[in-house]
């Protein structure tokens, strides 16, 4: 026999540990003889007599108490609906995982598209920006000492103060040092691009220049120019202008980076004052070793 200590129910079976009403421990309870049961006469009737008595009393008391059932998980006080699941932290680390895979791939990409591209304009920049700075210095001379000469080869109304002013070279040795080395950058710049148009406005139509000890006039320059995209970069030194009246000799060194190689030439560049702006009579240029 076993009692719970909570509703003081008994409990029979002996299988049983647990109230299954409360789920409280149950003790077990030393059971007294019944004194109403008991009979004193032979012994084979009082064994027969309480084994009749113990088995019909154990047979209704099985009948009477419910079937067993275990009792279920404790759950502690705060706590209602029992322990809680822990969620899983791998598909977060897998997503996180994969974000970053997809942004690296992508900024890989665009550094193999754009890399290249920003490589092979890198060799022109400096001639293509200054040959912008050129033509825009070369455009705003142009306008400034020969906007009168243009004006009077398209309308001839121009009146003979305003030609003959255009005409005039410039006398300040400083101010045609400045022009001439423009013209140079120019000049450079249309031979690397093979500008023809632009060589023809700058080589004087009785041009004359010296390679080498071999001479070459304007119109064998013209056909036989090439664009050169093995130079890199340029730079003048020592430049000095002898001004005598309408012309002018240019001497200087030039240096070449060349397939990052440093090539260096020597020339003497004469000019005269033709329609209001300075053109290449002749060239003579040598190497520097």
């Amino acid at each position: 026999m076993k009692r719970c200590s909570t509703c003081n129910r008994t409990f029979s079976d002996p299988n049983l540990s647990f109230c299954i009403d409360d789920g409280t421990p149950l003790v077990a309870v030393e059971t007294e003889p019944d004194e109403a049961t008991v009979v004193r006469s032979s012994a084979g009737s009082s064994s027969a007599a309480t084994a009749g008595s113990s088995s019909s009393s154990s047979s209704s008391e099985r009948d009477s108490v419910p079937p067993y059932q275990p009792p279920g998980s404790y759950v502690p006080p705060g706590i209602p609906n029992g322990p809680q699941r822990k969620r899983r932290a791998w598909p977060w680390v897998v997503g996180v995982l994969a974000i970053m895979l997809l942004a690296v791939a992508g900024l890989v990409i665009a550094v193999a598209l754009f890399i290249p591209k920003m490589m092979r304009t890198a060799t022109n920049n400096n001639a293509a920006n200054y040959n912008a700075n050129v033509e825009r210095r070369g455009n705003s001379n142009s306008n400034s000492n020969g906007s009168n000469s243009n004006t009077k080869a398209e309308n001839e109304s121009v009146n003979d103060n305003s030609a003959s002013e255009t005409s005039s070279p410039p006398t300040d040795e400083a101010e045609v040092l400045s022009d001439l080395t423009d013209l140079e950058h120019e000049w450079t710049v249309a031979n690397i691009n093979a500008d023809k148009k632009k060589l023809d406005r700058i080589l004087a139509d009785d041009y004359v220049g010296i390679t080498d000890g071999r001479s070459q006039g304007k119109a064998d320059y013209l056909k036989t120019i090439e664009r050169d995209t093995t130079i890199e970069k340029w730079d003048f030194e020592d430049l000095k202008a002898n001004l005598k009246g309408d012309r002018t000799t240019l001497t200087g060194t030039i240096r070449l980076v060349v397939q990052g190689q440093d090539v260096a030439y020597r020339f003497t560049d004469k000019f005269v004052w033709r329609d209001g702006r300075w053109q290449a009579t002749g060239s003579e240029v040598t190497p520097l070793k």
